[in-house]
């Protein structure tokens, strides 16, 4: 059966103008073993291995890579584009990666070395170095013919550099714009009035992302201080990057450190070490709730029915908090607020919180007052007081937690953390001891003299 799958896979490769497509083989290949997979990528001709390494979701291109013999390893990675080829040797062990770099031809070895110096999450780390570039002064004929000649080896022809003499970038232009314009005219004339878009090789990809959405671009050049080109981010890279971000965000607000892998390749113990921290830090933030009850334990000996509201009180203001969190977390990845927005973010909450603690307290007081009149529970003689207790505590509670949450991601912005580590848990856990504080101090103020 295994055998019969690898024979299917290695058809497939065979084959470029029939069978499967690239992507349903990259899902194949991804289905059997490591050494079933290297077996199968050792049949295949180099055009259809190469397209196939250079796709992002093979996962396991750095084990295959490392199973093959080390000329064949050597020949696709010199052929797979750079910035791919980078990713794929920093995923193996360092000893692997550094014999596989050693027989990659000098160019190409110095291009990839140059990649792998920068972080990851740099416009430097998701860079290619597979650009176009044409000299300043050529025309758009000639820049035209420069694209035919080198398109092969080049991940992207959408945008061509022009180049001073001395190397520095002094306009972008597009393929698009080359191809409607009359061959004999310069090229530098179809960029008049616009300078080119650029970033630092350290710039974050968010940011990189942001300017690319802004400006619609398909490429955005990367530049050295002399601004020379050293590379360009094309919009494919940075829908990959922004995928994998958004992937560990959403993790982290679930109280989850960053998995590295995907969830059903994630080893046990890997799994219980990246959630084990944060149930932990939660867990003992949440001793301070029960010492905050054992402070009021008086009060809730002589009016047991507030118990019956806790739940409630708690979970209406973690709620209100996940909100305002996950709103503003949102907000500042996409650079619609600022830190220096605080106080603005803060005026909208403040009401937003009042207006929703309000709208839960009406609904809080008319079910208990629903459930004494139709006879459901008696909540005493006093009941009248305990919705109204009810009633404000969320309005109070409401309001705290929307503040609270909203507060918290610039908090841990403006001392270096990432905003996603507020996540939902650890802010829920914050608005829980304070909600208590907060309901129980009204409960004092209101059902003082009667039940307290």
């Amino acid at each position: 059966m295994v055998n019969d799958l690898i024979a299917g896979v290695t058809a497939g490769f065979r084959s470029s103008r029939r069978g499967l497509s690239i992507a349903d083989l990259v899902d194949t290949l991804q289905s059997l073993s490591i050494e079933e997979a290297a077996d199968a990528l050792t049949q295949m001709p180099d055009a259809r291995a190469v397209a196939v390494l250079d796709s992002p979701e093979l996962r396991s291109a750095a084990d295959i890579l490392s199973r093959l013999a080390p000329a064949r390893a050597v020949a696709l990675l010199s052929q797979m584009s750079e910035d791919r080829a980078a990713d794929v040797l920093s995923d193996m062990e360092e000893e692997d990666a550094a014999a596989l770099r050693a027989g990659l031809p000098a160019p190409v070895r110095a291009s990839i070395e140059t990649l792998l110096r920068w972080p990851p999450a740099s416009a430097g780390g998701m860079m290619t170095t597979e650009y176009v570039a044409a000299s300043a002064d050529a025309t758009v004929a000639e820049v035209l013919a420069h694209i035919r000649t080198v398109e092969r080896s080049r991940e992207t022809v959408y945008s061509v550099f022009l180049l001073e003499p001395q190397g520095r970038l002094v306009a972008t232009v597009s393929l698009r714009q080359l191809i409607a314009a009359e061959p004999e005219s310069p090229a530098i004339d179809l960029a008049r009035g616009h300078d080119p878009i650029t970033v630092a090789p350290t710039t974050d990809r968010e940011e990189v992302a942001h300017l690319i959405r802004r400006h619609d671009l398909l490429a955005l050049p990367v530049v050295d201080e002399q601004g020379r080109p050293m590379g360009i981010v094309t919009v494919d890279d940075v829908l990959d990057a922004l995928v994998a971000a958004h992937t560990e965000d959403t993790q982290k607000f679930g109280g989850v450190e960053a998995l590295d892998d995907p969830y059903l390749e994630t080893g046990f113990l890997a799994m219980i070490r990246k959630r084990a921290g944060w149930l932990s830090i939660l867990f003992f933030s949440e001793m301070l709730t029960a010492s905050a009850m054992q402070h009021f334990e008086s009060e809730l000996e002589r009016a047991v029915v507030l118990t019956l509201f806790i739940p409630l009180i708690m979970s209406s203001g973690g709620n209100s908090g996940s909100q305002a969190t996950s709103l503003i977390i949102r907000a500042l990845a996409l650079n619609q607020v600022r830190l220096r927005d605080w106080w603005r973010v803060a005026l909208r909450e403040l009401p937003a919180g009042l207006t929703l603690g309000a709208i839960l307290g009406v609904l809080g007081m008319a079910r208990i007052t629903l459930w004494q009149t139709l006879g459901f529970y008696d909540y005493g003689p006093h009941w009248g007081l305990v919705a109204t207790t009810v009633g404000t505590g969320l309005v109070g509670i409401v309001t705290f937690g929307s503040l609270a949450g909203s507060m918290l991601p610039f908090v841990l912005q403006r001392l270096g953390f990432d905003p996603a580590s507020a996540s939902a848990p650890f802010v829920a856990t914050l608005v829980d001891v304070t909600g208590l504080v907060i309901y129980f101090t009204i409960a004092l103020a209101i059902l003082s003299g009667t039940l307290l």
